[in-house]
């Protein structure tokens, strides 16, 4: 990044935060895209992974962090860009967005889903950026099957959030894989989601590669106090939740993982909201303990906001 760039990106650092004083926690939960990237540090795994003999797709969970990545280049997009050479190619991606959140379960149903920029205050680049993956209806009715039919629902409305695309642009450039969505319905409890999602676990057999899209730790008001004062240190409660994430996955700890964000004081400060931990949960739901755990990037992003990448299988 050039002089002139890196200024240019801490004058709209101080934009945000300066605007993030005024903002109610309902506006915070909801001004994801309001967090410009600043990384503190991270790991990169080198190598190419393979569908097991069994023919299983391996499963995805991406820190996403801000639309930015998506227009720079820098560690969390080069990041992005690495999974592709992690994963076999899919015949299709089924994304579960921090983004959609919403009151019941829906998938898209649209054969051509538009690309939805679901922020704003950002620089006109990003607003031009298209990603015209073709949706499958075909699948989509599958998945509906899966979860049962009489508690999903087909929506033409919705397309691809910045969750799903911002990740997939790099992974997948030339938007040549079919993509459909799944909502996160806010009114299920935790270990509802997590019942709901496993099963999903057929689509892996079946070439789809099911994507979680949130962040481990997504502290927003705290992350703009950080922008506000300069300093982009991690606080220890979430360098703590991160890591407790972390070994509760290697361990295949199911009832640690599903507890952590709700019943620590760690975890209610990583998650104000629920929506970036959700889709971390619809992804580890459909794996079981032959999957292998790596994580091929991990970091924070203003402090707190964990970038951690986490490939099962």
């Amino acid at each position: 990044m050039n002089e002139s760039r890196d200024v240019s990106r801490r004058r709209f650092l101080k934009t945000v935060a300066a605007g993030a004083a005024m903002l109610s926690p309902l506006d915070l939960a909801r001004a994801a895209a309001e967090a410009s990237h600043r990384p503190e540090r991270s790991t990169q795994m080198k190598g190419t992974a393979s569908a097991k003999k069994t023919g299983r797709m391996p499963v995805l969970f991406v820190g996403h962090g801000s639309p930015m990545n998506v227009i720079e280049d820098n560690r969390w997009s080069r990041g992005f860009a690495a999974l592709r050479e992690l994963v076999p190619t899919p015949r299709a991606i089924l994304s579960v967005s921090a983004h959609w959140y919403i009151n019941g379960t829906c998938l898209t149903g649209n054969a051509r889903p538009r690309t939805i920029h679901d922020f704003g205050g950002f620089p006109d680049a990003l607003y031009e950026i298209q990603y015209p993956a073709r949706g499958e209806v075909d699948l989509a009715k599958r998945v509906r099957q899966l979860l049962g039919e009489e508690r999903t629902a087909l929506d033409e409305q919705w397309g691809l959030d910045h969750g799903t695309w911002c990740v997939l642009r790099w992974m997948f450039p030339d938007a040549s894989i079919p993509v459909i969505q799944l909502s996160i319905d806010r009114g299920l409890g935790i270990q509802g989601h997590h019942e709901l999602a496993r099963s999903l676990a057929e689509l892996r057999h079946e070439g789809v590669l099911i994507l979680g899209s949130g962040n481990v730790v997504h502290n927003l008001r705290d992350a703009f106090q950080r922008m506000r004062r300069g300093t982009f240190e991690t606080p220890g409660w979430a360098g703590r939740f991160d890591e407790s994430v972390k070994q509760a996955l290697l361990e295949h700890d199911t009832k640690s993982l599903l507890s952590l964000a709700t019943e620590t004081d760690d975890g209610r400060l990583a998650h104000p909201t629920p929506d970036h931990w959700l889709p971390l949960l619809y992804a580890q739901a459909v794996t079981d303990e032959e999957d292998s755990i790596r994580f091929p990037m991990e970091g924070f992003d203003l402090g707190s906001i964990s970038m951690r990448n986490v490939l099962f299988g």
